[in-house]
């Protein structure tokens, strides 16, 4: 069965609309506060901010203070509800760590969800093997990592790509993520094979970067993923995967950024049955990849003169310029 969306989510939209109502009353931190008995304004600003699991009987304080109007005061009733939820998903999620069950939050409760990686294959994507082998790799770096809790965690969150309604999946590809790059062969073709067999569900898309070809001078450095949600006015998110710890992104001014560039990829890209067709010469040849013009057979190659085609991806002015950083 299909999950809410994630009670992070949630927060975040319970969040913003309670901060635009304290706005429209013009009423600061400090009066709210104060007129609730509340003995600091931490409380308030963490609820504001999606930091915290909401009091269902804070939220209904903070309505009437707001002197909200009965229909939108249920919709908010119901969205505090899912946001202090808990239950459900971390039944449904199991002894999952931190930062899968970040992830699985999100992508249980996404209507759409765009991935990029530039050097392995998306964990959505993954087979037990393959998991088992890069979570090892993991373990050398922190004896504390279970990989077999790692792996058991992965395929619980790969049910979401199996349901009765199923996000709308894109996932992006440098050609370097199907590389073997030392992955025993066995693995890599079951891998390969996978991919092809994911890539015939109706609402997944797989699509590969070619070597040579730039989405209009753009190189995102991180992996990261793109979630929108089935209500329109939960707010969407980007998650930025580092080493050690993500990133969760959700500024307007971020999502604009990280849609333009996602829209330059797709671009870049070859199409979905240009992938699945390289994908599967791959399962037959793993060593395509490394071939020469001057081989017997020719290399594995992109769009002619590796531009893609839409003008707009040639023209970095048009990405949205980056906020400066501050303190």
């Amino acid at each position: 069965m299909p999950l809410p969306t994630s009670p992070v989510i949630r927060r975040a939209r319970l969040g913003a609309e309670l901060r635009r109502l304290r706005r429209r009353e013009e009423l600061t931190l400090e009066q709210v506060c104060g007129r609730l008995g509340w003995a600091s304004t931490s409380k308030l600003s963490r609820i504001e901010l999606g930091q915290s699991r909401p009091d269902l009987a804070d939220v209904l304080d903070l309505l009437d203070a707001y002197r909200v109007a009965p229909q939108e005061r249920d919709m908010l009733i119901t969205i505090a509800r899912d946001a202090a939820t808990g239950r459900g998903w971390w039944k449904t999620l199991g002894g999952m760590g931190e930062r899968q069950r970040a992830y699985a939050e999100l992508e249980g409760g996404a209507a759409t969800v765009v991935e990029y990686q530039p050097a392995v294959i998306p964990g959505l994507l993954q087979t037990p093997a393959y998991a088992r082998l890069r979570l090892g790799v993991a373990r050398l770096l922190d004896r504390d990592v279970d990989v077999e809790a790692d792996v058991r965690a992965r395929l619980i969150r790969q049910e979401v790509l199996h349901r009765a309604d199923p996000p709308q999946y894109t996932a992006l590809l440098e050609l370097a993520a199907c590389d073997p790059g030392g992955v025993p062969d066995g693995i890599w073709r079951e891998q390969l094979r996978h991919l092809v067999t994911l890539a015939a569900k109706p609402h997944v898309t797989i699509r590969m970067i070619p070597p040579g070809v730039t989405a209009g001078g753009v190189h995102p450095l991180t992996p990261f993923s793109r979630y929108s949600f089935p209500d329109p006015a939960d707010p969407r998110t980007v998650m930025l995967e580092a080493l050690t710890t993500d990133v969760r992104l959700g500024s307007p001014a971020d999502l604009a950024w990280y849609d333009a560039v996602v829209d330059r990829l797709l671009d870049a890209a070859l199409p979905a049955a240009e992938t699945v067709a390289l994908l599967a010469r791959l399962v037959e040849d793993p060593g395509l990849l490394g071939r020469t013009a001057d081989d017997p057979a020719p290399p594995v190659v992109g769009r002619a003169g590796g531009h893609p085609p839409s003008g707009r991806a040639e023209d970095p002015a048009a990405l949205p310029r980056p906020r400066p950083p501050t303190d």
